[in-house]
């Protein structure tokens, strides 16, 4: 269900069920939390990628599983709903940024699985959109993120109306890094994942780990834990070295 391979600094996560529009079931969603784990203990891993087999990133929860767990009772349904908090949660403490590659379509738990990633570059010809509430359905857990990727009311009226939005729409509204045309896709996209992965390691995980722990910081704290940030970041082997090539080229 999962292909992972570690190379050039590079993690790669995908999902492989393209048969199914890679749609999530409980041992998929395991699969990225155990493989998220693996490429955290990786020291030679500086960058995540998770995308998806065939022509579609995720199309979210496979529904003949959510078909045959309905009659289950509210503690089933709590455990089933933290192993996708689980991967979130993965994401968001992973040391290294983590890049959803969205071609196709991202819809509903595909699409919040790519909400809950660092970054998201997409295929021009892309589409993302949480439709749960079209069967009743709520993307609960994805709001905590989303409502801190694009406006509010833009947060609510994707949840509300079950739209299905185009990369550039995506874009516009902040939920997404990049879109690339679809003939230069793969190429641009690795040039993407390259270019992270050849910057700092030590500063971009330092970077990540402040501005999320910002969340719900006065502005007194953040600026506190800024202070903190600046000064650890100053002892790193990245910086120390940084510093001695800027002082060289500047003599």
């Amino acid at each position: 269900m999962i292909l992972y391979h570690a190379e050039s600094g590079v993690a790669r996560i995908t999902l492989n069920r393209p048969e199914k529009r890679n749609a999530l079931n409980a041992s998929l969603i395991a699969a990225v939390h155990e493989s998220l784990a693996r490429s955290a203990r990786d020291a030679d891993v500086k960058v995540v990628v998770i995308s998806g087999a065939g022509s579609d990133f995720c199309s979210g929860a496979d529904l003949s599983g959510l078909d045959q767990t309905a009659s289950e009772g509210v503690m089933s349904h709590l455990e089933t709903a933290r192993a996708m908090a689980d991967v979130f949660l993965a994401i968001r403490h992973h040391p290294h940024p983590v890049v959803a590659v969205v071609r196709g379509r991202a819809l509903a738990g595909g699409c919040g699985l790519a909400t809950s990633c660092d970054l998201i570059v997409a295929n021009e010809s892309a589409q993302f959109g949480y439709p749960e509430v079209k069967i009743g359905f709520v993307p609960a857990m994805v709001m905590a993120i989303l409502r801190r990727s694009v406006s509010e009311k833009r947060a609510f009226e994707l949840v509300a109306t079950g739209e299905i939005i185009s990369a550039a729409q995506a874009h516009a509204a902040g939920l997404i890094s990049r879109v690339f045309p679809d003939a230069e896709f793969d190429v641009r996209a690795e040039e993407y994942i390259a270019a992270l992965a050849s910057k700092s390691s030590s500063a971009v995980t330092l970077s990540k780990n402040l501005l999320y722990h910002m969340d719900g910081m006065t502005f007194e704290a953040a600026i506190e834990a800024g202070v903190h940030g600046n000064a650890l970041a100053r002892m790193t082997e990245d910086a120390r070295h940084g510093i001695e090539r800027f002082v060289k080229k500047s003599e």
